[in-house]
């Protein structure tokens, strides 16, 4: 059968499926590939009066001006500290609630517990950072009150843990549902021919529940490095002041600072384009090395 009748018998025999994937086709199509166009402006200087099919090719010359500035280290060495910390420990957390919350007996006690972890997901980033200072304030704050008249948010040595701490504490609980809802395809008779062979606890959970989510494990673990150089912009932004700017300013910031700001679109494009690509060659290690490691990947 040749490839137009084939795809005419598949529409015929799958329409219905295709109209109900078709707006989320839509929206991707308009929000995630039409924008794609814009990263011209990378390579070319960009002038209002043209809009962005105009202006002077240049090359790689953004690139190299971002490469060669006196802010790169920096920028480059904060993304990755920050994002590599929220990145473990945001990993490991759920991992360790989600087998701790499956220990417990009472369906009653699990359901309040599952929903008093993962309330703090839906709180705005507004709200939170909000939270974070009245926490931190100095004399007055429920933390800030035993470090006298220390603001902490104005250590530069202190913004990474404040920022990963909270991190996990807002989505610990939220992140954790994926690894619950693998837990609870557990056959049951694996716990009961355990406990019979004497398995504790930690037996139960070391060769029934982590076997069970190490393929969750993996593919989560391979999403989550495609987004390594990806820090919170939102709660970055507003968490920053002049006295921590020297540990708090990454490549998003940074990028929102010389577009929006300096006008500067074609260069501020150019960073964002590198931003993607190393995230990209993140994800592509991950998913390689995952490949062979355990035979889990994406692609």
């Amino acid at each position: 059968m040749a490839l137009p009748a084939r795809i005419a018998d598949h529409l015929r025999r799958y329409w219905q499926l295709w109209v109900m994937v078709l707006p989320a086709l839509i929206f991707v199509a308009l929000f995630a590939y039409v924008p794609m166009y814009g990263l011209r402006l990378a390579f070319f200087d960009y002038d209002p009066r043209q809009g962005l099919t105009g202006g002077n090719f240049v090359g790689l010359k953004y690139f190299s001006k971002f490469f060669t500035s006196p802010m790169f280290g920096t920028i480059v060495g904060n993304t990755l500290r920050i994002s590599l910390w929220t990145l473990v420990m945001g990993f490991i957390a759920p991992i360790i609630l989600a087998l701790l919350i499956n220990q417990i007996g009472s369906t009653k006690i699990k359901g309040f517990v599952q929903t008093i972890t993962y309330m703090p997901h839906f709180i705005s980033t507004v709200v939170i950072v909000s939270m974070i200072n009245i926490f931190l304030a100095p004399n007055t704050g429920m933390i800030g009150r035993f470090f006298t008249d220390t603001n902490l948010l104005a250590q530069a040595n202190l913004f990474t843990p404040i920022y990963w701490i909270t991190e996990v504490w807002q989505h610990v609980g939220w992140n954790c549902i994926i690894y619950l809802a693998a837990l609870s395809s557990v056959d049951t008779a694996l716990y009961e021919a355990a406990k019979i062979d004497g398995a504790g606890r930690l037996s139960l959970i070391r060769y029934v529940d982590l076997p069970t989510i190490m393929p969750t494990v993996g593919i989560m673990l391979i999403l989550n490095m495609g987004n390594v150089l990806n820090v919170g912009f939102e709660k970055i932004l507003l968490m920053q002041n002049s006295m921590n700017l020297s540990a708090s300013q990454v490549i998003s910031t940074y990028t929102y600072n010389i577009g929006i700001l300096g006008n500067q679109f074609s260069y501020a494009t150019a960073i964002g384009l590198f931003n993607t690509v190393i995230n990209f060659l993140f994800l592509v290690a991950a998913n390689f090395i995952s490949k062979k490691a355990s035979d889990t990947s994406i692609f």
